[in-house]
C-alpha cells in the first residue's frame, strides 16, 4: 500500500496511525499484462483498483468505433474511487502497459475512514482532484490546438509524476505510444505526430524509448500554458512546483 499512501500525502498530511491504516488495507495483488481490460462499461465492481506498478488508462469510444483517452493513471492512482459510491462503471479501465494492480474491498475502504478524517479527507480529495484535472482536460480539448494540447500532456504528467517520487530533472517515464497521446489529446496520429516533430525541432523536448526528457520546461509550460494549480498538490508539492518553474 506504499504508492497509495504516497499518492495520497501528495494532497494533504495524514498522521502515523493514519498512515497505518492505510498500509494495513487488506488487497489481493494481480499482475496484468498490457492492453487488458480491468473493468468495463455496465459492470458493477466491488473492489477498488489500486495501481501499483505500471500505467493504465480510462477510456470510452464512440458508435463510431472512434477511441477518447479520458485520463492516465501511475502507481498511487485509484482509477475507480468513485465507484464507492457509484455502483455501475461508465467508463472502462485498462492497463496500458503491464502492471501490478492491488483490489481492495469497497467494505474495508469504506472503513477505514471511520474514525479517521484525515484519511476521508485525502480520498475525498483526490477526487476532487479528479474532477479538476477533466475540467482542465476540457479546457484543453475544447480551446487548444494540437501543439497546445500535446505540451500540456507533457507537462502535466511530468508534473503528476514528480509529486510521487517518480520523476525528477526533467525526465520522466512516458511509455503511452504516439496512437495512444493522440487518442488522449484529441487529435489524429498525424496531427500529433506534426506536434511532437514541432517540441522536438524546437529542443522542448525529447521522447525515445518511452522516456519523455524536458529540455525547455519554461517554453513548454508557455505553449500549454500550464498552470500546476489545478493538481492541488499539499504545500510541499506547491513548492516543489515552483522550483521546476523558477
Amino acid at each position: 500500500m506504499t504508492p497509495l499512501l504516497r499518492k495520497l500525502e501528495s494532497v494533504i498530511r495524514l498522521d502515523d496511525e493514519e498512515r497505518r491504516a492505510v498500509l494495513a488495507l487488506p488487497h489481493t495483488i494481480r499482475q496484468v499484462g498490457p492492453h487488458t481490460d480491468v473493468a468495463t462499461v455496465g459492470e458493477r465492481p466491488a473492489h477498488c483498483c489500486l495501481v501499483l506498478e505500471g500505467w493504465a488508462h480510462r477510456y470510452a469510444y464512440t458508435s463510431a468505433g472512434d477511441r477518447q483517452i479520458l485520463s492516465f493513471y501511475i502507481a498511487g492512482d485509484i482509477p475507480d474511487l468513485q465507484h464507492l459510491y457509484l455502483p455501475v462503471m461508465d467508463h472502462s479501465l485498462a492497463s496500458l502497459t503491464a502492471c501490478t494492480l492491488a483490489f481492495i474491498p469497497h467494505e474495508a475502504m469504506r472503513a477505514l475512514v471511520v474514525g479517521r478524517p484525515g484519511v476521508m479527507a485525502a480520498l475525498w480529495r483526490d477526487t476532487l482532484v479528479d474532477a479538476s484535472v477533466y475540467r482542465e482536460r476540457i479546457m484543453t480539448l475544447g480551446r487548444r490546438q494540437s501543439l497546445g494540447r500535446t505540451a500540456h500532456l507533457f507537462c502535466e504528467m511530468y508534473m503528476r509524476q514528480c509529486a510521487v517520487g517518480l520523476a525528477d530533472d526533467l525526465s520522466c517515464p512516458l511509455p503511452p505510444t504516439q496512437a495512444e497521446l493522440a487518442d488522449a489529446v484529441g487529435v489524429t496520429a498525424v496531427h500529433f505526430n506534426r506536434s511532437l516533430r514541432t517540441l522536438r525541432s524546437q529542443r522542448r523536448i525529447t521522447l525515445q524509448g518511452g522516456q519523455l526528457t524536458i529540455r525547455d520546461w519554461m517554453g513548454l509550460v508557455a505553449m500549454a500554458e500550464f498552470d500546476p494549480v489545478y493538481l492541488h498538490f499539499n504545500e510541499d508539492r506547491h513548492q516543489s512546483a515552483e522550483k521546476v518553474s523558477a
